[in-house]
């Protein structure tokens, strides 16, 4: 009994120290968690301040930068307005000018059409008086009008006529009495006038092979065999991918036909080696020198040139592989010479001086790669140094009237040299100085008032003109023909003569000479 009744006061105490120590744990736990509330909602109210105060701050920046912009927005517009207030105030000073001077012209024209009514009346009123003095002056002679038209024009042409006669008279007279010496350099610059001066110089020439392995062999082994040639020719060759074609570049066309003949000799023999290159340069070297002198000795014998010296034979023989817009040197050299003889026995001059300059005026073209200067001036200093007389060096150096000539011989060069090099055939035109040559020919004719159309024709040697027959009669057609040759005449410079050819209801030609 006892022991039960221990055992459930034991129980009951044990469930109230049970209960008792859970609500202690209890009251425990809801402290801790009504302080870890207060604890978050303290830093959630902080967290909130902050990111009000980094919003007020980013709110704050935002709007000084569109404040800026907004500032910067109104002084852009208040600039634009003072320029469009500018620009308004300019277009009002315009529209104020523009009114002016459409106020000015509108009285112009109005004080015009008062003046020409004036003026036509006054035509009206000469005609009549015109008209009325006619039949006076009919009825006074008692002539009709064609007789009187006709006995006007008889009287006029006979009056012309003496005053031709006697004009010619007196200018017969005046040239007699020039001196025979001034005759002479006045004939000399006439015909010099057509003088022209060209330079076309090729500088490469081409050699063929007979297939691609050919330029490997030229260019040998890491290129020994190219620059060996290169070395002993003086001469550059290229080598590249055009087909079946070797070129060869140089400026003294002597040496690169030396070259070319070997390069050819070197390929058809195929042995292509520097000591193989070197035997066959100088083999063909001498050859050349050969050549050269045998050209230049022929050229001497066909113009009567004797007594020249050795290397003088030399140079002109080297002008044989020398050309000007195609046309050879030495070939016309030659026609100079022959040229200028004929002129200085025409004029009673030595005939032998004459050809010797004209042959020799362009030699300084031999060497002129070799020594500074153009070639008169390089021409004269060989001719001086190889005892060549005054008359031949001042041919030399005056024929492209680079100077004064002290010698009729110079103008008589300079002459048959614009002869040689302005016949038909003689030389290559470029295609942009044919095509201005042909343009300038046309402006001039068009320039001519009541020329309707103009046409340069036969590769610039005539010019047809078409005119307006309502403002060009027929006697006035010939007449400008007349003028449209003198006008070419002055103002352009062309090799041979320009027909001109004016048509209307009839033709009028004449020869620009």
């Amino acid at each position: 009994m006892d022991y039960a009744f221990t055992g459930l006061l034991a129980l009951v105490l044990g469930g109230f120290g049970g209960f008792y120590f859970e609500r202690l744990r209890r009251g425990a736990a809801f402290q801790d968690r009504d302080a870890i509330i207060a604890q978050a909602q303290r830093e959630a109210d902080n967290l909130k301040r902050t990111e009000e105060i980094a919003a007020k701050e980013i709110v704050l920046k935002r709007r000084e930068e569109l404040e800026r912009e907004i500032n910067k927005t109104r002084d852009e517009i208040r600039d634009f307005e003072r320029q469009l207030d500018k620009r308004e105030s300019s277009l009002k000073d315009q529209q104020d000018d523009l009114v002016k001077k459409e106020k000015f012209l509108q009285t112009n024209q109005t004080k015009l059409a008062e003046r020409m009514k004036v003026i036509e009346a006054r035509d009206k009123e000469l005609e009549r008086l015109l008209r009325d003095e006619q039949e006076q002056l009919y009825k006074i002679s008692g002539l009709d009008k064609e007789t009187a038209k006709n006995q006007l024009l008889d009287r006029l042409d006979r009056e012309l006529k003496n005053e031709t006669g006697t004009l010619i008279l007196k200018h017969e007279a005046e040239l007699r009495d020039q001196c025979e010496v001034k005759a002479r350099e006045i004939i000399g610059m006439a015909v010099q006038r057509c003088a022209s001066q060209h330079t076309s110089e090729l500088a490469v020439s081409t050699v063929d092979i007979p297939n691609d392995e050919m330029k490997g062999r030229i260019i040998g082994r890491e290129g020994r065999n190219i620059r060996a040639f290169e070395k002993a020719a003086g001469v550059d060759v290229i080598v590249d991918d055009t087909p079946g074609v070797v070129i060869v570049s140089a400026f003294d066309k002597v040496r690169r036909e030396i070259a070319r003949q070997s390069l050819v000799k070197l390929i058809e023999d195929g042995r292509i080696h520097p000591t193989r290159i070197d035997e066959v340069v100088a083999e063909t070297t001498k050859e050349m020198d050969g050549f050269v002198r045998k050209t230049g000795q022929a050229a001497c014998q066909e113009v009567g040139v004797l007594g020249l010296h050795e290397k003088l034979v030399d140079l002109m023989g080297r002008l044989h592989f020398r050309t000007s817009y195609s046309q050879n040197v030495l070939r016309h050299s030659i026609e100079v010479s022959h040229l200028t003889g004929l002129l200085a026995e025409q004029f009673g001059l030595d005939g032998d001086i004459a050809r010797r300059c004209g042959f020799l005026h362009d030699i300084g073209k031999a060497a002129d790669h070799e020594m500074e200067g153009g070639h008169p001036a390089v021409g004269a200093e060989l001719l001086k140094r190889y005892g060549e007389k005054g008359e031949i060096l001042h041919a030399a150096l005056g024929h492209h009237d680079d100077i004064r000539p002290e010698y009729i011989y110079t103008v008589l060069v300079a002459a048959a040299d614009a002869v040689s090099a302005s016949r038909p055939g003689a030389r290559r035109e470029s295609l942009d100085r044919y095509v201005k040559r042909l343009e300038e020919l046309e402006a001039v004719a068009c320039g001519f008032p009541g020329v309707e159309q103009a046409f340069a024709v036969q590769a610039g040697r005539e010019i047809r003109i078409i005119v307006d027959s309502g403002r060009v009669n027929d006697r006035e057609a010939a007449k400008m023909a007349r003028d449209i040759a003198t006008a070419i005449e002055q103002a352009l410079t062309y090799p041979g003569e320009i027909k001109v050819t004016v048509l209307r209801e009839t033709k009028a030609v004449e020869i620009a000479r």
